[in-house]
């Protein structure tokens, strides 16, 4: 049901999947998690007024016809850009995104940004309602230990200078620290393969060479994280243990530049790194250490620019950056063609790094159809190792888990290595 008691159909669900592939809805990632529906193509380039490959045989049944058996096809419509939409909501007036009428678990009660979003329980939940009576997120900011400690909060995260302090015997909040299992994440920085100098694979390389990220994870990032070889975080299906990354090497760091095509340290393009934060905004140490990394071992100035978050979004998704970073990525679900296909294939919308690689394209499509799991994540271990050899990315590392604090009271706040719904299973205990 939705949340206005209307029972969802298949029709729903129809005009949902449609509006997102509507090119006037402007949807970033549609052409991304729905283009294995026949007609979504058609759609999106405005050729079609509807997807042909979405077919509603009674108000129960909805057929979604793909253009090949494709094994992650399923999990790619978790992504939120399939999420279903009451149509008389959204067309309601702009304002709907404030009075969402959805069919989760909890429902939109209050949002004022940049303050708090509170949402309730929904009792007409199909799965069984929630367990508690809702949820809210204080987005104002403030110290969140204090707010625990003044019980305002139940769960907050535990920043990194003091964890030490809390994971002191003699400190009453010890025995509300739960660990955290290690993300399926990466952070990493971008680097433009259309633009000088990173339009040369040898400079590329060089910037992987340059950085120690091993004595940066266990020093400065106290183990918190670990090294990333590859793209893909260990632990994930299709990881490949045996990938061989980028080994601290600054003598072949300077060497490859040498052997590039700009051939000297003085005839490389000045270099500007975006991130994402306000004007004067502080950064982290480890990117600091990272840049002074590079100045060291490579003799370059790399100039900073901060950018506001939406507009640095804007801007990352239109390529218009040379070297970007302060970013991450998430697995949506738990398949490689997640992280290898969706950020590296040269058609995807998500390919911030303009990299183009028509061997490494072949591998992937064939991936896609690919159904014999062995046979497949074969394929993805080739596609990898290619990915890591021409280096469109600096991969920086994964997390190594972490710790939060919980209040004893909180029970079955189950802690995911990708982001999974989890509210309804909370409950409270007196």
């Amino acid at each position: 049901k939705f949340h206005d008691g209307r029972k969802v159909t298949a029709n729903d669900i129809k005009w949902s999947l449609e509006r997102a592939a509507d090119p006037l809805t402007e949807a970033f990632n549609a052409s991304v998690f729905l283009n294995d529906i026949v007609g979504v193509t058609q759609k999106l380039s405005g050729a079609s007024t509807a997807v042909s490959g979405i077919q509603v045989i009674n108000d129960s049944t909805v057929t979604i016809t793909i253009d090949a058996p494709k094994p992650y096809f399923l999990s790619k419509l978790t992504y939120p850009v399939s999420f279903v939409l009451d149509q008389q909501n959204v067309e309601s007036g702009r304002d709907w995104i404030f009075e969402p009428n959805g069919t989760g678990p909890f429902k939109l009660a209050e949002y004022r940004p940049g303050e708090v979003l509170r949402l309730e329980k929904f009792d007409g939940y199909h799965l069984r309602p929630a367990m508690i009576d809702g949820v809210e997120f204080l987005i104002s900011g403030g110290n969140s230990m204090l707010m625990y400690e003044n019980d305002e909060l139940h769960i907050t995260g535990i920043p990194l200078s003091l964890l030490d302090g809390i994971l002191d015997p003699s400190n009453a909040l010890r025995s509300e620290v739960v660990a955290a299992p290690p993300q399926f994440d990466i952070q990493y920085f971008g680097l433009n393969t259309t633009e000088p100098p990173f339009d040369d694979i040898k400079v590329r390389q060089a910037f992987n060479y340059a950085i120690d990220r091993q004595t940066l994870a266990s020093t400065l990032l106290k183990d918190l994280v670990v090294p990333a070889a590859g793209i893909l975080p260990p632990g994930f299906p299709g990881y490949n243990p045996d990938l061989q990354g980028y080994e601290y090497d600054p003598a072949k760091a300077l060497r490859l530049i040498q052997e590039s095509k700009y051939g000297a340290l003085d005839e490389l393009p000045r270099i500007i790194l975006t991130l994402p934060g306000n004007f004067g905004a502080g950064v982290s140490p480890s990117i600091e250490a990272m840049l002074a990394m590079w100045g060291e071992n490579l003799n370059v100035d790399i100039q900073l620019q901060q950018t506001e978050w939406a507009t640095f979004l804007q801007d990352l998704h239109q390529n218009r950056f040379q070297m970007f970073g302060g970013l991450g990525w998430i697995a949506d679900y738990p398949d490689p063609e997640n992280f290898l296909d969706v950020l590296f294939h040269s058609k995807s919308n998500n390919n911030q790094s303009e990299y183009n690689n028509g061997q490494l394209d072949i591998l992937l499509e064939r991936a896609r159809v690919e159904l014999d799991e062995s046979a497949r994540f074969e394929l993805y271990h080739q596609a990898e190792e290619i990915i890591v050899d021409d280096a469109p990315w600096v991969p920086l590392w994964h997390s190594n888990g972490g710790s939060v604090l919980i209040k004893p009271n909180v029970n079955d706040y189950f802690l995911f290595p990708l982001v999974i719904p989890k509210y309804r299973y909370v409950y409270f205990t007196e």
